[in-house]
Formats: C-alpha cells, sequence, structure tokens
C-alpha cells in the first residue's frame, strides 16, 4: 500500500476530485485485471480506450481514477484525477511506486532502426563478462542479472519496465541496457526514466503505418536524446545522415562513431569471413565472431560505451573478441553437405539489404543465394515492395511467404511484395504462402556449397495468424529440414 499523492508525485494534474492522501494498492491500466483499493489509468489506446471501462473498475473496488476526461458521473468515495497525458501519467507514477529505480542503475537507452538487439544483448554479455550485476530490457527477454523473464514489446509498459528495474535494485545490478523504440518513446513509456547514456544506431524505413511520416519517425527517436541530463553521454552513429540531427538538442555529453567518417571512435574491416571478421578498433586490432558492416557498427558502438562507462581499454577488446551472435541474429549453421542456413531477424528493407550484401561479398560466386521472405500483416505495407526487390535484386532465387500475418491475407502480402520485383527478375521469384513449405523448398533447391537466408522473424519462436500465435521457429525448423533431407 501506498498513499495515492506520493505516487502522483511529478505528474501533471488538472482537475482532483476527493482527497489524494489515501492509501491504495497497486497501480493498473488493464480493466480486467483491477482489484479492490488499486489505481486504475485509464489509457487510450490503438485498439481500445480504458475510459469506457471507468465504471467497471469502480464497481471492481478501484479506490482512484487517473484519466484524460473526467466521467459525468463520479461515486462517492473514490478519487478522480484528470491528467493531460494518461501514458505519461502512468509512467510517472510506476516510477514512484517502485521508488523510482533507474535512479540506482546506469541505465543506458540504445534507439535506431536495426541494431538494437545485438548492441543491448551484447553490452549485457560484455559487462556480464567483466564482472558486474547487469540488467536488459530487450526484443528477445528482460534479464535480471541472472533470471530470464519473457517480453513482448521491445520497449514494454512502464509498469513492466520499473518493476524489473526494482528487482534489478535487489539484487544489486549496476548497469542496465535497454531498446528504446519509436513506439516506446511515443507512447510516454519511457518518462520518469533516468539514463546515463543514449546510443543511435541508425534510421531507415520502418514503422511508417504508425508514425505515418519518415520526418516524425526520426524526431521520435530524437526526444530519448533531447531529454538525457548534462551528466549523461549521448552516442551517435555519424556515418547515418540523421546521426547529427539526434545530438541538435541534447544537454549530454557528445560523441560520435563511424567507419567512414572523422568520429570520437573509429572502426575500420581489415578481414571478413563466415566465422568472423577483424576488426581495426581506434588502432587495435580485434576478432569478432560478428560479420558483415552491420555488425562492424554494432561492435563499434558497444566498445564507444564501454570506454564512456570507464571500462578499461584493453579490456573492452578482449571482451569484443568473446561475445556470441545473438539468437536471430545471422544466425547460421553448415549441413554436412556444405549447405549453410542463415537465419536473421531482417524485417526492414535496410536489415535486408545489409545481410545479403553480406553474404554476397563472402561468395566465391558458384553458391547460389535463396531468400525466404515475407512481411508481417498490420504493419508497414510501403516497405513490402522495396523488400521483394531487394530480395529478388540480391538473390539468386527469392521465395516469397508468410511472416507473421496477424489479421491480413498472406497472399495479399505477397502480391504487394510481388509488385516491388523488376521484369528481369520476375522469374527468381517462386510464392509459396506456407512459411515451413517455403522453408523445405528452399532445402530441396539448395546443392552443396549454397546458401540460404531465411528473414523476417529471426528469434521468434511463434507465428501469427488471426490472433492466434502457433509455435514456429525458423532456425530449428531448417536444421530439422536440412536433416531429414539428407542435407
Amino acid at each position: 500500500m501506498m498513499l495515492l499523492k506520493d505516487i502522483l508525485y511529478g505528474v501533471s494534474l488538472s482537475a482532483v476530485s476527493g482527497s489524494t492522501n489515501v492509501m491504495v494498492n497497486a497501480i493498473v491500466f488493464d480493466s480486467r485485471k483491477v482489484e479492490l483499493d488499486d489505481v486504475f489509468v485509464a489509457i487510450k489506446g490503438t485498439v481500445t480506450d480504458g475510459h469506457k471501462y471507468i465504471e467497471q473498475v469502480v464497481a471492481a473496488g478501484a479506490k482512484a481514477i487517473i484519466c484524460e476526461e473526467l466521467p459525468s458521473v463520479m461515486v462517492n468515495g473514490v478519487v478522480y484525477v484528470e491528467v493531460d497525458n494518461g501514458n505519461k501519467a502512468l509512467a510517472i507514477m510506476a516510477s514512484n511506486y517502485y521508488g523510482n529505480p533507474s535512479k540506482n542503475l546506469k541505465l543506458i537507452g540504445i534507439t535506431g532502426t536495426n541494431g538494437k538487439t545485438t548492441i543491448s544483448s551484447l553490452l549485457y554479455q560484455l559487462f556480464k563478462k567483466a564482472g558486474f550485476k547487469v540488467g536488459l530490457i530487450s526484443t528477445i527477454k528482460i534479464m535480471v542479472d541472472d533470471n530470464v523473464y519473457a517480453t513482448s514489446h521491445t520497449t514494454p509498459d512502464a509498469l513492466t519496465i520499473n518493476y524489473h528495474m526494482h528487482l534489478m535494485n535487489e539484487v544489486g545490478v549496476e548497469y542496465c541496457f535497454m531498446e528504446v523504440s519509436s513506439h516506446g518513446i511515443h507512447q510516454k513509456r519511457t518518462e520518469g526514466l533516468v539514463f546515463a547514456g543514449a546510443i543511435f544506431t541508425n534510421l531507415s524505413h520502418d514503422h511508417l503505418d504508425y508514425h505515418k511520416t519518415f520526418a516524425e519517425y526520426r524526431d521520435t527517436k530524437k526526444i530519448l536524446f533531447d531529454k538525457l541530463p548534462k551528466s549523461a553521454f549521448a552516442l551517435t552513429n555519424i556515418d547515418d545522415k540523421n546521426g547529427l540531427v539526434m545530438l541538435q538538442n541534447t544537454k549530454a555529453r557528445k560523441f560520435t562513431y563511424a567507419l567512414k567518417s572523422y568520429a570520437d571512435y573509429r572502426a575500420q574491416i581489415l578481414e571478413n569471413q563466415f566465422n568472423g571478421q577483424l576488426l581495426k578498433i581506434d588502432g587495435d586490432e580485434v576478432w569478432s565472431r560478428l560479420i558483415g558492416d552491420f555488425n562492424a557498427y554494432n561492435m563499434l558502438a558497444i566498445y564507444a560505451t564501454a570506454d564512456l562507462l570507464g571500462l578499461e581499454k584493453l579490456e573492452i577488446l578482449r571482451l569484443l573478441s568473446e561475445l556470441e551472435n545473438v539468437d536471430g541474429r545471422f544466425q547460421y549453421f553448415i549441413s554436412k553437405e556444405k549447405i549453410t542456413a542463415i537465419v536473421d531477424y531482417a524485417h526492414t528493407p535496410d536489415a535486408l539489404k545489409n545481410v545479403l550484401i553480406t553474404i554476397n561479398a563472402l561468395r566465391t560466386g558458384n553458391e547460389k543465394v535463396i531468400t525466404v521472405v515475407g512481411c508481417g500483416g498490420d504493419r508497414d505495407k510501403s516497405k513490402r515492395p522495396v523488400m521483394g526487390h531487394i530480395a529478388t535484386e540480391l538473390s539468386n532465387q527469392a521465395i516469397f511467404t508468410s511472416d507473421n500475418p496477424r489479421t491480413e491475407s498472406p497472399a495479399q502480402i505477397i502480391e504487394e511484395m510481388e509488385e516491388g520485383v523488376e521484369a528481369q527478375n520476375v522469374r527468381k521469384v517462386l510464392a509459396i504462402e506456407n512459411r515451413e513449405q517455403a522453408i523445405k523448398t528452399a532445402c530441396q533447391l539448395a546443392e552443396a556449397n549454397d546458401i540460404i537466408l531465411i528473414a523476417g522473424k529471426g528469434h521468434e519462436t511463434y507465428q501469427e495468424t488471426n490472433g492466434v500465435r502457433v509455435d514456429f521457429d525458423d532456425y530449428k525448423k531448417v536444421k530439422e529440414l536440412l536433416k531429414m533431407l539428407n542435407k
């Protein structure tokens, strides 16, 4: 139990009916979970509006209602508080409720279109290897030092974030690395958090179903940097044309990294092969198990962050060489018939292009590249033809299939991908709606030394169609099929 006025500290209040000097139980924003003496925060979501359920939660025993519009009928004994933004209020309240846990952590936020999961996960790995207690909030999972928790969003809701940071405080976690998505920033999930640093990776075509324009998408990312305190650092990739935009209004200490431009932190690729690459970072050579230009950027961002957080440079280089790839990020194996199968989360045009360019750079020239790719349903439709174009332009064979169709027709999504295929590449395309059958066909077409890329779902272990999730793991599936087909 906690005083409502303490939970509301720092929240901008428009109107109050009743006394905030009352003890309340938990903060809840899902009307179905409200119990006696809880505080219900009415959120205007993309699917439903919490304001519709105020009467229902009061009947369930809610002691206080936080809302953007006061209801016409207010029940005696219930406190009603009007706020400008329910999402922002929820985030600040969650932080207060759990004792402002981010203040006790060195919290680093990673934002950008691609690379967030790899950088956050590998920073977690590196600092664990360096002997620290570490936290991670990522697309794949939440880690409270050695304890694993499932997550369903890149940036979870504010209550989930603060609850797990509270757990981190309890076990003495010092550093926490957190993916910060544009959705998470726009929906105010990170309000009230105190960041010790932020990293910008890159910006390319994604989420335009949500943000509508590229400028809005970029400016949403920038908010993370605009809100950093003077004590924090802001680290940005200046090989990306939006890199310096992130630094324009930040009060934080500014640092840059790059492979092609002059920057505070620089790297060069000396060798690149399937089992890793040799990098030169700030004059020192280091072997990385992660390959490709995109991973060279990731490794450089990790090096720079560790340096800015005070680790010794030679120790950082040693630890970089020990880092292992993240599930579903250029995760590969070679079958006994010498067929290389690669599973990657590439679900944006830029990510798919980067992976295929990396694969083509490693080819000797005689191998076929067979790409299995789809596009998610109920998401940015404008990237579908672009993905179709890239897959066919940079592969010998492209198999268009289902990703997570959600509520859309898989056949319609594939047709929209096909619209981007140029005339000379039409012959390269196979459309196979069933994802398992598409992967099986790729395995059947592959011969010794060929490369199969299965793109889009990466670490995901399910496929979602019309609200139903079924077990589906690309990596397990291709391994099983190549073994079954004796390839």
